[in-house]
């Protein structure tokens, strides 16, 4: 018998640390969401912010397709943050017992609402817009230097980006 955990104690001494990081492995397996495949559902505010910056990629090409010499125009913007909405909350706190040392205390916070012309809508407080990292412009007038130029101006004035971070092409 003793030998038989002497020979235990020696596996385990040999084998200790493969095993606590096999069974740290399978834990973060089991964890909810670490282990789940696929790409994650998008959340209301990420999904707001990419048609956010859709819309922008939209009304990009309306105008540039106006100046002069542009033609046709596509816009593609590549985000670094999608940018951020806080919405202003309602917030109660409740407490038990002696003010400096409560006993039990509960917070419950509730999205402000004010009646709107289409129903209810939430009050913003603060929006962050987006931040950009590069810009690619394809237009029927990419071709001519200087429409690339102030097309370039154009798309770094309106998103921020540096003019070395926006790129013009011409349209096949």
């Amino acid at each position: 018998m003793k030998e038989k955990t002497e020979g235990v104690r020696k596996i385990w001494d040999r084998y200790k640390y493969a095993a606590l990081v096999a069974l740290i492995g399978v834990g973060l397996l089991l964890w909810p969401g670490l282990g789940e495949r696929g790409t994650p559902a998008k959340s209301g505010q990420e999904e707001r912010n990419c048609q956010d910056v859709q819309a922008i990629q939209k009304e990009m090409e309306e105008m540039l397709s106006a100046m002069s010499g542009v033609g046709q125009a596509k816009v593609m913007l590549t985000v670094d943050s999608d940018g951020e909405r806080q919405l202003a909350q309602n917030t109660t706190l409740s407490y038990s017992g002696d003010t400096s040392a409560p006993e039990d205390y509960s917070r419950k916070s509730e999205t402000v609402l004010v009646d709107g012309s289409s129903g209810d809508e939430t009050v913003m407080i603060r929006q962050l817009y987006p931040t950009y990292r590069g810009a690619l412009v394809v237009c029927q007038g990419g071709g001519s230097a200087e429409v690339r130029l102030a097309v370039t101006e154009a798309v770094a004035a309106l998103t921020g980006l540096s003019t070395d971070r926006v790129t013009v092409a011409k349209w096949q």
